[in-house]
This record gives C-alpha cells, structure tokens and sequence, in this order.
C-alpha cells in the first residue's frame, strides 16, 4: 500500500503506537472497552483528520468501524466526526487523486470477493472502477465467505459458515480459472478461502503494487 500511494505521489505517514478499531470488542459486545480502545484511536487521528489528511483504512471491517460505528459509540463529537469524514479506502483515495492511473492489467482474470462490511458500509463502487481502468477481467462475488468475522470461528458455527461460503465463493472459485487470482481485502474473506480451499487471497494494494513484481499478484 505504501509503494502504490507514493507512486501516486502521496507522502505516507503510518501511526507509531498501535491503534486500533475495537471491532473483536463491538462484535462481542464489550462496548465500553470498545469505546475506550476506539476513543485512544480517534484521538491520536484527529489533528490528522483535522488538517485534511487522508486516512486510509486498508482492512474493510476497521475502516467502516472508523467511518461510521465510532460516532454512534463515541457521541456526536467534533473529533469522530473529523475522523469519520477523513477515512477512504484506498480505492477511493486513489480514484479521486488527479493524473493517477492504475498499471494496465489487461492479462489478469480475477474472482472479486468484497467483504461484507465494505459492501454494505463504505460502497464498492471505486473499488469496480479501478479494477474496469486497470483492464481486469473480473467475476464479483455475490454473497459473504460465511466467516463473518469471529463468527466462523466460534464453536458450533463452522457448517454454517462453510456452507455459507458455499453459496457464491466456493462455486466462483472453482469455476475460475486456475490461474485467476482471488482479491479478498478482508482478513476474514482471505481466512476463509485458503482454510475451505487452500487458495490464498490477495488485497487490492497487492494487485495495483509494480514495485512488488508478478509475484506479489500469485
């Protein structure tokens, strides 16, 4: 992600300390612990978010914790709200910088799984986009991987998330060709698909990096 903004002339600056969204807190309902996590984030965000830097959220789920679940945890401050409206997906910020062009990969087939809180909370739609610029032939996956964050991973959950995951992803994967690539920017859609099939995920950052050579696409 790093080579891809420099490339497209952004100056990155990643947080020293280690912050984080709080969603394994708000998925377990430990919403006050959440709000404490989600509060020393946001706080360490906000002259950032204030000064009109982009913050660029790479896993779906954390971004959209960011850009929507902070204001109603945290209140209607100025600071979430500052936040909120600063965090973009990489797509987003990439398909609205001026003169940047994603590297044509007219070559390259790819099975398209969006994860679930991208779909629904931050919208696909630059993500698309930049896949159609780039010359990708793409198969967009219709319904969740079926792990659903801590779900799958919870103790009696594992046949309904493998049958989930059986609805859309699993036929798409299968039906792809073999040397078609599976872009899953979700952790949670990249550990369902190399569990159920052994197949590993890449994120879009991966795709678009020149600098990482054709094995960062493999």
């Amino acid at each position: 992600a790093v080579n891809v903004l420099e490339d497209a002339g952004y100056s990155v600056r990643i947080p020293q300390q280690r912050l984080c969204c709080g969603l394994t807190l708000i998925s377990t309902g430990q919403l006050d612990a959440a709000r404490k996590v989600l509060n020393r984030s946001v706080t360490a965000l906000d002259e950032s978010a204030r000064a009109g830097v982009p913050i660029v959220g790479l896993e779906p789920s954390c971004t959209a914790v960011f850009r929507a679940d902070a204001v109603e945890l945290l209140g209607d401050g100025e600071s979430a709200n500052a936040v909120a409206s600063s965090v973009r997906t990489l797509a987003e910020l990439l398909g609205s910088t001026d003169g940047w062009e994603p590297p044509q990969l007219s070559s390259v087939d790819a099975v398209v799984q969006p994860h679930c809180h991208h779909r629904a909370v931050l919208g696909f739609e630059a993500d698309l986009e930049i896949l159609r610029r780039a010359g990708i032939t793409s198969r967009v996956v219709a319904g969740c991987c079926g792990l659903a964050g801590n779900f799958g991973a919870e103790r009696g959950h594992y046949d309904v998330s493998v049958a989930i995951a059986g609805n859309d992803l699993l036929p798409a994967v299968q039906q792809a060709d073999a040397n078609a690539l599976v872009l899953t920017d979700g952790f949670s859609c990249r550990t369902q698909l190399h569990d159920v099939t052994g197949r590993v995920g890449i994120h879009l950052a991966e795709l678009l990096d020149t600098k990482g050579g054709e094995t960062s696409r493999h």
